[in-house]
């Protein structure tokens, strides 16, 4: 994260008269240019903004790190885990913990300092790390009354999948016990049918899943602020999606990015 989510100062819209560039921050005059798009957009044509968030370290972050990607890739990964701890469908760490509540403190300041638009509907990856970390930077904001924090998990949003134990997530049952102010949605399964021991996804594959997400949150939710808590990998195959330039969010890291989507008939 940067100052003001890194949206650059401007004061030269057309549509903004010049006594409102004092009155209103700059993330109010783009609210109202997203607005205005979505006014004004030819039929079948929807403008949203997303703020991707990576989850903060997880205990399978600190084990790579402490092993080495190469070694990690090669044989850690597919363990349960190691003398130091569990990383199957892993947890945060403390640290991952104080990043999520860092990114809820930043999340205050900018609803109530920089007047930057609440999500009007929360998305999240169904593994752990994820759930924790939503819970932990949503939690407490003061946000409007038409914004609440409603947060909804989508099977598709989830890691890069298979062999790796980290990707593989608990059960439905297990989740629902742990995080009771979720909604899962429909059609989601007891189980974890997606992850394979012998399959990792390639990027194509990645890159198929996460544009089918697209498709599915786009074609359905009529929202124009979405949140969507996801993972490194996810995140930068959403980006590649989207035809975004490269990006690599650290743990913990929050992206805001404006998509114009356009209908396509198959």
């Amino acid at each position: 994260m940067s100052e003001n989510f890194g949206l650059v100062n401007r004061n030269d819209s057309s549509d903004i008269v010049p006594e409102e560039t004092t009155s209103r921050s700059q993330w109010q005059r783009f609210e109202r240019e997203v607005k205005r798009l979505n006014a004004e957009a030819e039929e079948g044509v929807r403008y949203k903004v997303l703020y991707l968030g990576r989850h903060g370290q997880g205990v399978h972050n600190v084990a790579e790190r402490r092993y080495g990607r190469e070694e990690w890739d090669r044989y850690y990964a597919s363990l349960e885990g190691d003398s130091d701890g569990c990383w199957s469908d892993a947890h945060l760490t403390q640290t991952g913990i104080q990043q999520a509540l860092a990114v809820n403190a930043f999340w205050k300041r900018q609803i109530a300092e920089a007047k930057t638009p609440a999500p009007e509907r929360y998305y999240s990856s169904p593994l752990y790390r994820c759930l924790q970390t939503a819970n932990l930077t949503f939690t407490g904001l003061d946000l409007p009354p038409d914004r609440p924090y409603d947060p909804v998990v989508k099977e598709l949003l989830r890691e890069a999948n298979g062999v790796h134990t980290c990707d593989r997530r608990s059960s439905l049952s297990s989740l629902r016990s742990s995080f009771p102010n979720f909604s899962f949605e429909p059609g989601f399964h007891e189980d974890d049918g997606l992850w394979s021991a012998s399959h990792r996804e390639t990027d194509e594959e990645l890159d198929a899943r996460m544009e089918e997400l697209l498709d599915d949150v786009f074609g359905k939710d009529g929202s124009t602020f979405l949140s969507f808590t996801s993972h490194s990998g996810a995140i930068c195959s959403l980006l590649r999606v989207l035809g975004h330039r490269e990006f690599r969010l650290v743990t913990g890291g929050v992206i805001p990015v404006l998509v114009k989507a356009k209908s396509v008939m198959q």
